[in-house]
This record gives C-alpha cells, sequence and structure tokens, in this order.
C-alpha cells in the first residue's frame, strides 16, 4: 500500500496546557495547538524540557490535558470508556527497548501484547510474522532479545507495537540510546512504515538529520509551538533554530559557512546530497 497523506486528522490538539504540578504556575504544555494528518510524518523538536515528551503523551491518552483538548480520529482522550480504542489506535514507543520487552524470546515479545488481548493463535501467528516482516527484524525471531543489538532490540519494541496494528506510531526519543548505525536502520523502518503501510509517524527526537527526513517539523520552546514548517522552511532559519538551543543539520550548517566564505549557495540545503550536488555544479 503507497502512503497517500490526506487531510483528514489522526490527531487534533487544541489549546492543551499541562503541568505535573498543580501547585507551581510553569505549565509543562502552555496552550499548545497542533493538527497530526493521517499518513503524515511529523517530527517534533526542542532544547530539554521544552514540554515535546510531555505533548507526545498526551496523543494516546498516557496523560490527560488540564486544559483543552485532544482528540484521536475524533474520539476526545478525555473519554474514559473509550481510552482502550485510543491506544489501539495511536501506539507508542519509548527510548529505552528493554523497558518494553519482557519475553525471552523475539517471537513471544511481540506477540506478548496480542495474548494478553485475547487474539486468536492464528491471527496472532500472522500479524507477528506480518510485523517482524515490516520492521526487518523476522530472522531474529527464535533469539534471545537480550543477544540484540540496541537498534534491533529497538526494532522489536516497534513490532511489538505494529502487531497492534496502529494508524499511528508515536516515537518518543526511540532512537536517543542508539549509536549512529542503530539510529539509522531504526529510522530507515519508520520511513519505510510511514511510506509503504501508510502508517501516521510522529516522532519526537533532538537529531536534527532525523527531523530532515519528516513530512514537517515542529518546534516547541518553554510549552509552546514557536515554529512549524517543511523541514526546509524551518532549518532554512538556522540563525532562529540556533536561538532555541538547537542545532541545524550539518548539510545546512555548512551551506551556510560557505556563503559566508563568498561561496554562492543555494537557499534551503538541508542534505549532503543537495549540498553535494550544489558543490557539484560550481565546481563543473
Amino acid at each position: 500500500m503507497e502512503n497517500e497523506r490526506n487531510d483528514t486528522a489522526m490527531i487534533q490538539a487544541d489549546q492543551v496546557r499541562f503541568r505535573y504540578d498543580p501547585h507551581k504556575k510553569k505549565y509543562a504544555v502552555d496552550g499548545a495547538s497542533l493538527q497530526i494528518r493521517k499518513g503524515e510524518f511529523v517530527a517534533v523538536l526542542g532544547a530539554n524540557g521544552c514540554g515535546k515528551s510531555t505533548l507526545a503523551k498526551h496523543f494516546n491518552a498516557i496523560l490527560l490535558p488540564e486544559s483543552g483538548t485532544v482528540t484521536v480520529e475524533g474520539i476526545p482522550t478525555t473519554q474514559e470508556d473509550k481510552v482502550y480504542d485510543i491506544r489501539q489506535k495511536v501506539g507508542m514507543v519509548f527510548q529505552n527497548p528493554d523497558n518494553q520487552i519482557v519475553a525471552t524470546v523475539v517471537e513471544e515479545d511481540v506477540a506478548f501484547a496480542l495474548e494478553n488481548l485475547g487474539v486468536p493463535p492464528a491471527e496472532i501467528r500472522s500479524r507477528v510474522d506480518e510485523a517482524m516482516e515490516m520492521t526487518g527484524i523476522y530472522k531474529h525471531r527464535l533469539k534471545g532479545p537480550h543477544k540484540l543489538s540496541g537498534g534491533q532490540k529497538q526494532r522489536v519494541a516497534i513490532a511489538g507495537v505494529i502487531a497492534m496494528r496502529p494508524d499511528c506510531l508515536v516515537l518518543d526519543e526511540s532512537t536517543a540510546m542508539l549509536d549512529p548505525r542503530g539510529r539509522e536502520t531504526v529510522m530507515n523502518t519508520i520511513r519505510r512504515l510511514n511510506r509503504e503501510y501508510g502508517i501516521t509517524v510522529v516522532a519526537i527526537t533532538h537529531y536534527m538529520e532525523e527531523a530532515a527526513q519528516a513530512d514537517r517539523v515542529v518546534v516547541m520552546s518553554g510549552g509552546k509551538i514557536v515554529m512549524e514548517g517543511t523541514p526546509k522552511e524551518v532549518f532554512s532559519q538556522t540563525e532562529k533554530v540556533r536561538a532555541l538551543r538547537l542545532d541545524v543539520p550539518q548539510a545546512a550548517e555548512l551551506r551556510d559557512e560557505l556563503v559566508k566564505a563568498g561561496v554562492p549557495m543555494p537557499e534551503g540545503i538541508i542534505d549532503e546530497e543537495e549540498c553535494a550536488q550544489a558543490l557539484y555544479e560550481l565546481l563543473k
């Protein structure tokens, strides 16, 4: 199934405010509004403590807004009898895969939630196999998770969520504990799930190269959304991004330095291939 983005809202957050301590003035999320469309890949960025993980936890009703509303496919997250449905629609993958892996064999771990839900065994088998194929860990299905690399473990955690057949995957810093190779394999998996299977992706990350692969980038600061646009629109504003204590993709940084040195480089370069192509054109 080729991913077709559409304008139907998967998640709609309106003027969400939330604080962990009701006695303190400071809100972790302070009036944030955001729409995630079906089939979209959105990256949410921001310095530590900006509220991005707190906002993400509202998307599958782990947290409920103090004021404002969050709806998932039209269902308010505050509707108690619908929490199970919401969590079926929006699956979450966290930073540390070891906290999400519970079984001693990969395929048993992927099947764990389905068994608890009482899904029929034949259905479990086909869903688990499909989820392991989709995430590229089928060949490791009989191994113990402790024998896998960090990137492979994270893909097992993602497969466990994918087996639940969610419409949306929320990744809360899910590559933060991985080495560069592990990060790349997990990101390739996520991009494939988005493009080939139409799964909506919200990735909370502090890696700019990951964010550059998204359809849309949202930047938070002080609990508020302060920038939003395509990766090109956001990252070409290098000074503004840096003022928010964030990096920009290395290619954008190189482009800026070249311009400062008097090399005429085009606007909006954010990845290595574009940068290499622009330099090649100049040198021709």
